[in-house]
């Protein structure tokens, strides 16, 4: 039996390294050049933004809120300043348009944490995983709102791996990255893309954020699919691409909010079967299971 093909390995072929790695880099860029900039101010003594992803004030003149954050805080009896609350509805704008979960890739710095969990958990051959239903994260999301608004503390706060892994980059090792440390040995032993695909709240509330985002990924070549399998293999959240993809009756536009706007599925594709667009380009087709070029073959 020949070893099996590596993800992305007809696409390094067919595309060459950059435009099979392109949305992987941006993403890179935008994390770490994030990352950076709240760490300039109190390593480097620039101070472009002041605060962390929970609340931040670029330039002296930008609030940007987190509006899981801000609600909690509400909930908690602690109505946040003007500032904050602008803030807030600033950051809800933006991800309501740009896809809520554009978040998680795009933002966030613990999903360097959780990639690097499952790369090496490939590397390793971990096969075996336990199962928590998706709809954990936001079970986990209401109760941390309940809490919060039993306790009057901004209750997710007090363990949020986010803003752990923010204090412990600017005050060294300590209690906070044992938080980080839990969370990349979950998705590395126990269950793989556990974390941001099942149980984080913070991706729950972005989720239901962009839940009618106009900005989408677009299986728009489905016909040219060629079945590889390679973007169910890479896709955080396999599940939203089979109804865009095989679905009858449907659009080629995924729709569901837990997409993650990241663009492994673009990079990983071969055929360019994927495209960012837009949700209101989905006109209703019966896609075939093969691409016209195979249905005469036979086997």
């Amino acid at each position: 039996m020949s070893p099996a093909r590596p993800v992305g390995a007809e696409a390094l072929a067919a595309k060459g390294w950059l435009r099979a790695q392109r949305w992987l880099i941006l993403r890179r860029l935008s994390q770490f050049g994030i990352l950076a900039l709240f760490l300039a101010g109190p390593l480097a003594g620039l101070w472009i933004v002041k605060g962390n992803l929970n609340y931040s004030l670029t330039l002296g003149v930008l609030p940007l809120t987190d509006p899981f954050v801000a609600l909690q805080s509400l909930l908690a009896g602690h109505i946040p300043e003007t500032l904050g609350l602008t803030g807030a509805a600033i950051v809800a704008a933006f991800y309501a348009l740009v896809g809520g979960r554009a978040y998680c890739a795009w933002v966030c710095p613990v999903n360097l944490v959780t990639d690097a969990a499952d790369r090496l958990r490939d590397r390793l051959g971990i096969k075996g995983s336990v199962h928590f239903p998706r709809a954990s994260r936001y079970w986990i999301f209401a109760a941390a709102l309940l809490v919060s608004l039993i306790t009057g503390v901004t209750a997710w706060e007090l363990v949020n791996p986010v803003s752990l892994l923010h204090r412990g980059l600017l005050f060294g090792l300590g209690a906070a990255w044992m938080a980080v440390l839990a969370v990349f040995l979950f998705d590395l032993l126990v269950m793989r893309r556990g974390w941001c695909g099942h149980l984080c709240p913070v991706g729950a509330c972005y989720s239901l954020l962009g839940r009618w985002s106009p900005l989408r990924v677009s299986a728009a070549k489905r016909v040219a699919c060629d079945d590889c399998m390679d973007c169910f293999e890479i896709c955080p959240e396999p599940h939203v691409i089979r109804p865009a993809l095989k679905g009858e009756g449907v659009g080629p536009v995924i729709l569901a909010s837990e997409c993650t706007n990241c663009g492994r599925c673009i990079d990983v594709c071969s055929k360019d079967v994927f495209v960012f667009g837009s949700r209101f380009n989905n006109p209703v087709s019966a896609p075939p299971s093969r691409p016209d070029s195979l249905a005469g073959e036979t086997h």
